[in-house]
């Protein structure tokens, strides 16, 4: 299925994984305040040792990270539909803190409000999410919007891949299921199609977190708090610069990939 893997020698295939799970890792878990390096992430996961100096829930992050895109891919080879109880295995893999309160469920709906400031052309602004009565509704209708992007998705087909995770990403963050983790949740599922399409997954640079929030929020000032029956992705012609920013963020993976094809090509010479 991961066809960007094609005609790579099996040690290549394997690199290249190993990249792109440190990557992905690294800039979703320090998109959200984790302080390891790209370095220091790789050495933990593969090396399963700590960094003198850095926190002990910084290490456990890039662990539960990296042992979600393990359940992302293991879901996408077994061929099965991606249902909640995945989802929720992916929550309780990524939400690594300890937490013992009846309204901060891990691995189940949130069960009161939650909210974001962001800043709309110079001016603070409070964005609600969906109300946590409303969330099993939306949730289910996220799921047929799910199935139906992977449903139709195309081999190779780079401009739909990206639609796709465009829209499964921001209907995500508008909804906001989850009391916590939701944002590396958005960047974990909404590259299922990505993946199903046969192609790396878009991973949004560390380095351009203000411009991501920033589009996030443009977005979401413009169509409001979402309910229960509303459209998840309503005025579409606004997503654009969301859809934009995601194709530029692709960069990092693609290159992983362009390097990885040159050295095959090396030892073909």
């Amino acid at each position: 299925m991961l066809t960007f893997l094609k005609n790579l020698d099996n040690d290549l295939k394997k690199a290249l994984l190993i990249q792109l799970r440190n990557l992905w890792t690294h800039t979703s878990t320090a998109i959200e305040g984790n302080t390891l390096t790209l370095g220091e992430t790789a050495f933990v996961i593969e090396e399963g040792l700590t960094i003198a100096g850095k926190p002990l829930k910084d290490h456990q992050e890039v662990v539960g990270h990296a042992r979600a895109i393990d359940l992302v891919y293991a879901c996408l080879e077994q061929g099965r539909t991606f249902a909640e109880a995945d989802l929720f295995a992916l929550h309780r893999a990524v939400q690594t803190e300890v937490v013992v309160d009846v309204y901060k469920p891990v691995g189940g709906w949130k069960k009161e409000p939650n909210s974001t400031v962001g800043v709309v052309n110079g001016k603070q602004v409070i964005f609600d999410y969906a109300p946590p009565v409303d969330v099993p509704a939306l949730m289910a209708e996220w799921f047929r919007l799910f199935a139906e992007q992977c449903r139709t998705i195309v081999q190779g087909d780079w401009q739909q891949a990206l639609n796709a995770y465009a829209h499964l990403h921001i209907a995500f963050v508008r909804i906001h299921p989850f009391f916590d983790d939701n944002g590396r949740l958005a960047r974990l599922v909404a590259n299922f199609p990505v993946l199903k399409a046969g192609l790396p997954p878009i991973i949004i640079p560390r380095e351009q977190r203000k411009a991501y929030i920033d589009a996030l929020s443009e977005y979401h000032h413009a169509v409001g708090q979402i309910r229960a029956s509303d459209n998840l992705v309503p005025q579409s012609d606004k997503l654009e610069p969301f859809i934009e920013f995601c194709r530029q963020s692709w960069h990092a993976s693609i290159e992983l990939v362009e390097e990885a094809q040159k050295k095959q090509q090396s030892r073909r010479e």
